[in-house]
């Protein structure tokens, strides 16, 4: 009787973390698809907009990013009703399924040289695909994840997404290193190299959605499967101190992530005057030591509390930023940008490696995905997405420390947040 129930425990432990596997690894694939735009915009931008000055090109590819921001509300809304009333397992496939279209848009699409005003059309139309994917994503995933994990390790657990998500970036900083010093040279980067990394994102965002159809339901999503309202914008409602909740904590953290991790590379090449192949190192070697660490944040988190590590990331973030961007401006070597951007990735490790789990337990589980990803990706568009663009433009008008102080602020408004909110650990919605 003993031995059947020890090899019942461990099979439901190697079921867990089958599923929570199968779930990371969509999201990596996911993320790859959808960093690869960022850390390659340096070499496309000039095939889909006319010839000029380089920052103008990036204004313009970063205004498609942030279109595709725009897009992640209607994905985390759209994707967020259909998990929550037909399944996480059929929306994570599906999502997945969309960036690879997107990305295969982007590989095969001629320049602006050739079809002309309709190449940035056809971008764009890329990313709001994309947009959309990644939109229905994040909410779905941080609760796929949550809901399988077990209440004495949900912090750590979760923590895997960013792991993942941070791997996705790394995999792309990766393609990108490879190609710049192994593959390619600079020139044949900018003509055709750069549609390389988009035809290997599709292919591995095929195989993804078919190794996530063979994920199995969280046990909490079955037994709730029979109520009523499941998914919808009205039973949201219902939990407007939740949304709000989701919307501040998010809007700090998102901004200090971006500006850190996405936007950096670009502001070593064109704030610090660092070579593309320098601050693609610098940018790598950060991302690897961000991600190896998320897992002790969340760890951390399941054992005092996840509050405690936001209101760090709060305070932290609010005073460092300024110093630590000021600084990085006039670095001209790489390893003290290393050390500079790495002091700030450890105070966003705060935020990064429990967000998905705080808000996924601050919602029941008939609106959980729509409550986790809807209100999550309004701040994100608002706020992340715009991010690159705002600082390009105060970089264009000579006024970049105006960026570093909007950081602190955004950062300041969720540390208010993080005061009032209460510690979802000691108050959480998944064992409803």
């Amino acid at each position: 009787m003993q031995a059947s129930l020890t090899d019942r425990s461990s099979g439901v432990a190697i079921h867990r973390i089958k599923s929570i596997i199968g779930g990371s690894l969509g999201n990596l694939v996911e993320w790859y698809d959808w960093y690869i735009y960022s850390f390659f915009s340096l070499y496309f931008a000039g095939a889909f907009f006319p010839k000029g000055n380089q920052t103008v090109q990036l204004l313009n590819t970063a205004g498609i990013f942030a279109i595709g921001f725009l897009m992640r509300p209607i994905g985390g809304w759209l994707m967020g009703t259909f998990a929550d009333r037909k399944g996480r397992k059929t929306a994570l496939t599906f999502s997945v399924l969309l960036m690879s279209v997107g990305s295969l848009i982007i590989a095969v699409v001629p320049g602006y040289q050739q079809i002309g005003i309709a190449a940035p059309i056809l971008l764009l139309i890329a990313r709001i695909i994309q947009g959309l994917s990644v939109g229905g994503e994040y909410g779905t995933s941080a609760t796929y994840l949550s809901e399988m994990a077990t209440k004495k390790h949900r912090g750590f657990y979760s923590s895997f997404q960013y792991v993942t998500l941070i791997m996705g970036q790394l995999l792309a900083a990766g393609v990108l290193v490879l190609l710049q010093k192994v593959f390619l040279t600079e020139a044949q980067l900018h003509t055709w190299g750069w549609r390389i990394p988009f035809v290997f994102g599709s292919l591995l965002a095929i195989t993804v959605m078919y190794l996530r159809r063979s994920l199995q339901e969280p046990a909490s999503f079955q037994k709730g499967r029979s109520k009523e309202g499941r998914g919808t914008l009205k039973a949201l409602a219902q939990h407007p101190k939740a949304v709000l909740t989701v919307i501040c904590l998010t809007i700090g953290g998102t901004v200090a992530f971006y500006t850190f991790t996405t936007y950096m590379q670009k502001f070593l090449v064109n704030t610090a005057g660092f070579s593309n192949g320098r601050a693609t190192m610098v940018s790598t070697l950060t991302l690897i030591v961000f991600m190896l660490i998320q897992p002790v944040f969340g760890l951390l988190s399941d054992k005092i509390g996840r509050r405690p590590l936001l209101i760090g990331f709060g305070i932290l973030g609010t005073l460092a930023t300024i110093p630590i961007m000021t600084a990085l401006s006039t670095t001209k070597e790489v390893w003290p940008a290393f050390g500079l951007i790495m002091c700030a990735l450890i105070i966003i490790s705060g935020y990064t490696s429990i967000n998905a789990v705080v808000k996924a337990e601050l919602f029941p589980v008939k609106v959980r995905a729509l409550g986790v990803g809807f209100p999550y990706a309004i701040a994100v568009s608002v706020f992340g997405g715009t991010a690159e663009s705002l600082a390009l433009v105060f970089k264009q008008h000579h006024h970049p420390q105006w960026f570093y102080w909007y950081v602190s602020a955004c950062i300041a408004v969720s540390l208010l947040a993080y005061i009032l909110m209460p510690d979802t650990k000691k108050h959480s919605r998944i064992e409803d």
